[in-house]
């Protein structure tokens, strides 16, 4: 079964129609006339007949002949098909009368796309022809938003054929009739449309649905449960779930180039507003990624090799902007990754693990972006494992998505739970692959543990994190579980959570991951009464558990004690690789934070973690910074000379600092969670703990630390921490002249440093 049975199935329906119009034209004028014709439009068109398909036909004529003899020929065609119950599809037109009828309807329009003559006379069908495709490109404008209004309204009614239980194979989102849209909007020249990307998927689509025709022995394109494993034995598949995994696949690739059509064509030559430009515009985002025609664009002359990170980065770039990569951008990035150039090394840098980490967080802004991944087969460089989850179904009602897409979802509503953890990293990385063990008759959660270890190792995470996501993904039900199954108000109940769950971070980061991933999976298995359970179950385990989640103050060594004593700046720089570890030993002051994390911004170092405390009339700080592709060669003299200046004048950093923000301010943003900022009045003996909790971005500790300043406050220590695209700041605030903040001067500081960050 296959495109050939297709064509033959054509061919004999073309044999037919030619026998009975040569009949017909015998009778009637003895001869082959020159005024009349039959062609094919549609799938018969294009000589793509499945058993239960109709003949789509056109009866063209010139005109001329009389209707008593051109209604005798047309009857003389339908009459014995009928007699046949060969189910036909048919209209009668003249050539002006089909422009017109293109003009009018879109159906009608897209359909002559694929006319062809079948018998009759040729002429007067290429004419057709010619006048379709002509049509169609001088209405081209009118003619595609028609069309993606159809498909808009189509997609939302009938839903994506990838994840439907019992999908509707023709007019389901990433179906067959979307492949014909594709082939309408190559044909209209408006944009390049690779639709050799999808003749798998197409083939896989019209086997599938030809196979449904057969054993059902009926003219249907839905795919109905009871169906499935007659229709995978007849194709020989292994089961049902095999079937539906490559009916997934093909669906997929299908809606990835149309996704990607679209958005090509609205943004074509078109600035960020939606003018047309003469010349694109391009926006660099750091070195080899910038921003043109609303996608983000790696270079052409990047070199992997040298910058293996630079596909994370641009991924996480696209995903934090809501833009997608560019075709040609992923296709390089692919071919690059395919021929060993350019590969992570184990365990990944820093960086790279951040950008994964960014990725993820984006919220809905990351699907298109690892879909293009997938789709490109990327991922499975980065991530192997993730290969046997791709598209592997989940044929029961709970779950409305393939494993893969259900994991990238719960990562979704992850991302709207980042303010509610401490560290949010964690969350995001387990929620994305928390069933990663699915896809065995073994229970998931006990092997997705074993799968996830050497994962998450690989990645670069450290021993501790590494327990903490192994402990994630092996009870990522046990909540819910526990909650909806055992009595609340047994002590035995709270207890057998408790001996599971060391701390209230994993506590937590459990209660997150439990939200996240029953939200995912649909209001059927997470409702308003579950998730009360479950909150009440984490108030009553929190109860049982001891320890705190603040941040607490860094401890001095010796060393740096003695560097601090001796009351003059001191600056040493670690270059690690991808990341540069610095030690500053400064005079203390009003400000000082907000003042050496300015200095970094503008040297184009991205800060991704730092503890600070004051030591007598010094502060001694240590940053771990990630220099920007485009940061000019970090020194100890540079950075000590900037340090200096900015210390004698604070206005000239803030306005340099005003203007990178303002050139970021352009680029677009995505929604992310509100930031959150805590106030602790008795975590600390001698200073009020303020935390801090939101969306990274250009000179965040910047005005984090001015908004301390302008409140007349000291920082005594502050624990900085960057996490993917989080942020959590942990400030030991006190008085000018010493001591910890009233209540009031708390909640002062707080409403200051929450207007600041909207």
């Amino acid at each position: 079964m296959g495109t050939r049975e297709r064509r033959n199935r054509s061919n004999e329906g073309d044999l037919l129609l030619s026998s009975l119009f040569k009949e017909s034209v015998s009778e009637l004028w003895g001869a082959n006339p020159h005024e009349v014709a039959i062609a094919a439009v549609g799938g018969f068109g294009r000589g793509e007949l499945s058993p239960g398909s109709d003949l789509d036909i056109v009866i063209i004529h010139t005109g001329s002949l009389p209707d008593k003899e051109l209604s005798a020929f047309v009857n003389r065609i339908l009459y014995p098909l009928w007699d046949k119950n060969v189910k036909i599809d048919h209209s009668v037109r003249t050539r002006s009368e089909m422009r017109s009828a293109a003009e009018d309807d879109l159906k009608v329009a897209m359909g002559l796309l694929d006319i062809r003559l079948v018998c009759g006379s040729a002429d007067l069908v290429a004419a057709v022809q010619v006048d379709a495709l002509e049509s169609w490109r001088k209405n081209s404008k009118k003619n595609l938003l028609l069309l993606e209004d159809s498909l808009t309204e189509r997609h939302q009614r009938i839903g994506e054929l990838a994840y439907l239980l019992e999908p509707d194979l023709k007019e389901a989102r990433g179906g067959l009739r979307d492949i014909t849209a594709l082939r309408a909007i190559e044909k209209a020249s408006a944009i390049s449309v690779p639709i050799g990307r999808i003749s798998v998927a197409e083939s896989t689509l019209a086997n599938v649905r030809e196979a449904l025709h057969v054993v059902s022995g009926r003219d249907k394109d839905r795919l109905l449960f009871q169906e499935q494993d007659k229709v995978a034995e007849y194709l020989g598949y292994a089961d049902a779930d095999a079937l539906m995994s490559e009916v997934a696949k093909a669906a997929r690739s299908v809606d990835y180039l149309l996704d990607s059509t679209w958005y090509r064509l609205a943004h074509k030559g078109r600035d960020g507003s939606g003018r047309l430009l003469k010349k694109v515009r391009s926006t660099s985002l750091s070195r080899d990624i910038s921003v043109s025609n609303k996608e983000v664009v790696i270079s052409i002359d990047a070199d992997f090799s040298l910058d293996p990170v630079i596909g994370l980065r641009a991924s996480a770039s696209a995903a934090q902007l809501g833009l997608p990569v560019s075709m040609d951008s992923l296709a390089l990035l692919s071919k690059s990754l395919s021929d060993g150039v350019g590969l992570l090394p184990t365990p990944w840098p820093r960086d790279a693990r951040e950008n994964l980490i960014s990725l993820i967080g984006a919220g809905s802004a990351m699907v298109q972006i690892f879909e293009a991944l997938d789709q490109e087969e990327i991922i499975f460089h980065w991530i192997p494992e993730w290969k046997e989850v791709r598209s592997l179904p989940q044929r029961n009602v709970l779950h409305r998505h393939t494993v893969d897409r259900h994991m990238v979802e719960t990562a979704v509503q992850a991302a709207a739970l980042t303010r509610q953890v401490h560290r949010p990293d964690l969350l995001l990385f387990s929620a994305l692959f928390h069933d990663i063990g699915k896809g065995t008759e073994e229970d998931h959660s006990e092997r997705g543990v074993r799968l996830i270890e050497p994962l998450a190792q690989r990645i670069g995470f450290s021993h501790e994190d590494v327990e903490t996501i192994k402990l994630l993904v092996k009870h990522h039900l046990l909540l819910s579980a526990t909650a909806t199954r055992r009595d609340l108000d047994d002590p035995a109940t709270i207890s057998s959570v408790a001996e599971v769950i060391p701390d209230l971070q994993t506590l937590e980061l459990l209660h997150a991951l439990s939200i996240a991933d029953g939200e995912a999976t649909g209001r059927a298995a997470w409702t308003e009464w579950k998730a009360a359970l479950v909150s009440e179950l984490v108030t009553k385990v929190e109860l049982a558990i001891t320890d705190n989640t603040v941040a607490p103050q860094p401890e001095l060594t010796d060393s740096q004690r003695a560097k601090a004593d001796s009351g003059v700046l001191a600056v040493s720089i670690e270059d690690r690789e991808s990341v540069y570890a610095i030690e500053i030993v400064v005079p203390d002051k009003t400000g000082l934070l907000s003042t050496v994390a300015g200095v970094l911004n503008v040297l184009r170092l991205d800060v991704r973690s730092a503890r600070t405390k004051s030591y007598g009339n010094s502060a001694v700080m240590q940053w771990i910074v990630i220099p920007d592709p485009h940061a000019p060669v970090l020194t100890e003299t540079v950075l000590h000379r900037e340090i200096l200046q900015a210390l004698e004048s604070k206005s000239s950093l803030a306005r340099r600092i005003q203007e990178r923000i303002e050139a970021y301010a352009q680029l677009p943003t995505i929604p992310v969670p509100d930031p959150i900022v805590d106030i602790f009045s008795d975590a600390a003996t001698d200073a009020t703990i303020i935390e801090v909790r939101s969306h990274d971005r250009p000179a965040l500790l910047f005005g984090i630390g001015d908004s301390i300043t302008k409140s007349n406050i000291d920082i005594r220590s502050a624990i900085v921490t960057t996490l993917g695209a989080e942020a959590i700041d942990t400030l030991y605030v006190t008085e000018i002249g010493g001591g910890p903040l009233t209540s009031d001067r708390a909640q002062e500081v707080a409403t200051r440093l929450r207007s600041a960050l909207k």
